[in-house]
């Protein structure tokens, strides 16, 4: 399909800068094709009503790490030249796969120091030093890093930053908040470099609300990456290339939504970071088998869900990989509808925004 079809004028100010608080009283519109009325104005924390006893909801427990990294190139015979790095892939105990800028000057062999004088706060000895490996397209490099394992994790900790969402860096700078607001109360396997930010709507509160309408709840990780923000830059999707994200579904909890499905429930994925995860374990015939590993699945109309009965989400970029898979969900007429209905009702857009509540079309 053509790209342009998934364009939309978003006003500036639809894009929220800070979280709703309580994170549960964000607005959601709740979206069902073919029922009178297909769109219906409601809160997060009214999820309940919408949710049948032995419907499962289904999460991804990634926590965001503090992967975006500033530093300098270190080059014999040459100034220090400033260098940003977004961390986005483990590939080894000393090796993470990175957005680096300005990429056109950076050359496998480079030596690059963050912290310090580059990163703000030190770790360690004052600085973390990396080797670049290898450069791929679009700035992508593979950074060895001089430690591994839990000391690489310590490390990055101290000297990287929250890597906040380009649309809301550019109009902000990240600040101490942002660790706390840009992480799911559920988070707990460190590895992903954006939040599955349908899930910072839930609270303790509403968790309550949920096990006594008889919801179930079951987990899933899948390590969102920096590729989660780049723009699509062809013009037809099928030469569109996702970036692969690590993710992992276990035994026991591919059984139990198998077992939710067999007794008549619902799959509701929080987040497409879960529902992409859930679509690559599933099997034709709608099965969802244990996955472990890379998964670079791209869902657009015309793609034929598999596990997944409905879907929350916020309010994604125009002509982005993440528009084009609600489109699949709900039906393309459906969701343009939806989205001219949230700008047009003040809606808030994008990471700290509100939520949608999307029933699939049959």
């Amino acid at each position: 399909m053509r790209v342009d079809l998934f364009d939309f004028d978003l006003p500036e100010d639809s894009i929220a800068l800070r979280p709703m608080s309580p994170r549960d009283h964000a607005r959601m519109l709740v979206v069902k094709p073919g029922a009178t009325p297909p769109l219906t104005d409601r809160n997060v924390f009214d999820l309940p009503s919408f949710l049948k006893p032995g419907d499962a909801l289904v999460f991804n427990d990634t926590k965001v790490i503090p992967a975006q990294l500033e530093g300098f190139r270190l080059r014999e015979g040459a100034e220090r030249t400033p260098v940003s790095a977004t961390l986005h892939m483990r590939v080894a105990p000393d090796r993470w796969k990175a957005f680096a800028r300005p990429g056109k000057r950076i050359k496998p062999g480079d030596r690059i120091e963050f912290g310090g004088e580059g990163g703000g706060d030190t770790c360690l000895l004052g600085t973390l030093s990396a080797t670049v490996e290898d450069k791929g397209e679009a700035g992508e490099v593979t950074l060895r890093f001089d430690f591994a394992g839990a000391v690489l994790d310590e490390a990055i900790a101290s000297v990287g930053h929250i890597p906040l969402p380009p649309y809301i860096a550019s109009k902000r700078p990240e600040d101490d908040r942002d660790r706390a607001d840009y992480q799911t109360m559920y988070a707990r396997e460190e590895g992903a470099v954006a939040a599955p930010t349908a899930g910072l709507h839930f609270t303790p509160e509403l968790f309550e609300a949920l096990d006594k309408a008889g919801i179930e709840r079951h987990f899933v990780t899948l390590h969102v990456g920096a590729g989660t923000f780049l723009p699509v830059k062809v013009d037809d999707t099928d030469d569109h290339k996702m970036h692969l994200e690590i993710g992992t579904v276990s035994e026991t909890t591919a059984a139990a939504l198998n077992a939710v499905h067999a007794r008549g429930g619902r799959v509701v994925c929080v987040g497409t970071t879960s529902l992409r995860l859930i679509e690559s374990a599933a099997c034709e015939d709608g099965a969802i088998k244990p996955f472990a590993g890379p998964t670079g699945i791209f869902i657009t109309p015309g793609y034929r869900f598999r596990a997944v009965d409905m879907l929350m989400t916020n309010f994604h970029l125009p002509k982005s990989t993440l528009f084009m898979l609600v489109s699949a969900f709900c039906g393309f007429d459906t969701m343009q509808a939806a989205y001219a209905h949230a700008i047009a009702g003040g809606y808030r857009f994008y990471s700290y925004g509100d939520a949608s509540l999307l029933f699939r079309k049959s």
